[in-house]
């Protein structure tokens, strides 16, 4: 029988994934042809740029309860709460202990549309490509056949989260707040089916005897087959969607997600971040916990800010009336208003 949780937030990597249960009927694919995790392929464990954020993470119980019914639902985890709370670590710590391969990260902006998560063409390079090598034969052949769009086209992070992998990829999609109004309800249709179409590569593949055209991935210089321009996943992604509560969503869109509100910290996981990360917290780094707790109800810093400053006390060799006049001089920096002496 599957083990709950398979996610435990202990930050020790295991294969856990193995276990989970069949998916409901409702959330079951078949794409193909199946492709290795990105771990069995010899790519880092862990995005490197990520490794200690994702070894630091300190979940609490709901975030591993509710981490742990997105995986066994193959539901997208919508996560939300103040800026500094580790929304986006979240997704790191998970990809980081379960081995799901480097995180496929995708920042949106009010400018993002679905196109951009799922692929790039540039038509215009492969219009110069072929003008400059129509004079061989070969070359003149494939363009006027169509083929070769696949050299001018690459995958985004979320048409690679949905290639028939045998293990999930983990999918950070960054501030879906910023969106325009019509992200979130595109956004439905490719994550309740699991795949979608390239239809450059469908035009083209009527005009090839397999229909496969090799393509790029996102973060990746290996070639992966898509047959006749669709996509479908096999192991559904863990999709984690960050918000900072800067708007609303479409109720059918919450519906469809398992969603996750992180809370400012109190003393004792406050406590546990800073030991993660710094060691043991001292007299010193006490006061200033105490401090943040009383600030940060009023919504001014954020977690990482407390951290630089008990970094700062620690690393400066100050005595306690120079270390407070240096921070009031950072005082932008650490976010402390005018009558704080210590932030």
């Amino acid at each position: 029988m599957p083990l709950w949780p398979v996610y435990t937030g202990t930050n020790e990597p295991h294969d856990g994934i193995t276990e989970l249960p069949a998916p409901p009927p409702w959330r079951a694919f078949d794409g193909g042809p199946v492709l290795p995790a990105p771990d069995a392929a010899g790519t880092a464990a862990v995005s490197p740029d990520r490794a200690h954020r994702a070894e630091t993470y300190q979940a609490t119980e709901e975030t591993v309860e509710l981490v742990n019914a997105a995986l066994y639902l193959r539901r997208p985890l919508l996560v939300t709460g103040p800026p500094g709370t580790g929304k986006s670590s979240l997704a790191y710590a998970v990809a980081r202990e379960l081995r799901l391969g480097p995180v496929l990260r995708w920042n949106i902006t009010s400018r993002s549309t679905l196109h951009d998560g799922l692929y790039q063409y540039d038509p215009l390079s492969r219009l110069y490509a072929a003008r400059q090598e129509a004079a061989t034969e070969r070359r003149a052949e494939a363009a006027a056949d169509g083929s070769g769009i696949e050299d001018h086209l690459r995958l985004g992070p979320l048409g690679t989260a949905l290639l028939p992998y045998a293990r999930p990829r983990a999918l950070l999609i960054d501030e879906i707040d910023k969106s325009d109004l019509d992200l979130p309800n595109d956004l439905l249709n490719v994550l309740e089916e699991g795949q979608y179409e390239i239809p450059e590569l469908v035009r083209a593949s009527r005009l090839t005897p397999d229909g496969v055209a090799e393509v790029l991935a996102d973060g990746a210089e290996e070639r992966v087959p898509v047959v006749r321009g669709r996509v479908r996943c096999r192991a559904f992604p863990f999709v984690v969607l960050t918000s900072n509560g800067e708007r609303e969503f479409p109720p059918a869109f919450l519906r469809r997600c398992v969603t996750l509100h992180l809370r400012q910290p109190d003393d004792r996981h406050l406590a546990g971040i800073v030991r993660a990360h710094l060691g043991e917290p001292d007299t010193y780094a006490r006061t200033l916990i105490d401090r943040f707790l009383t600030r940060s109800g009023a919504g001014e810093l954020a977690t990482d800010q407390l951290l630089n400053a008990i970094y700062l006390a620690r690393s400066a060799g100050l005595d306690a009336d120079s270390l407070d006049r240096l921070a009031e001089r950072l005082m932008p920096y650490l976010g402390q208003s005018a009558q704080s002496d210590v932030f």
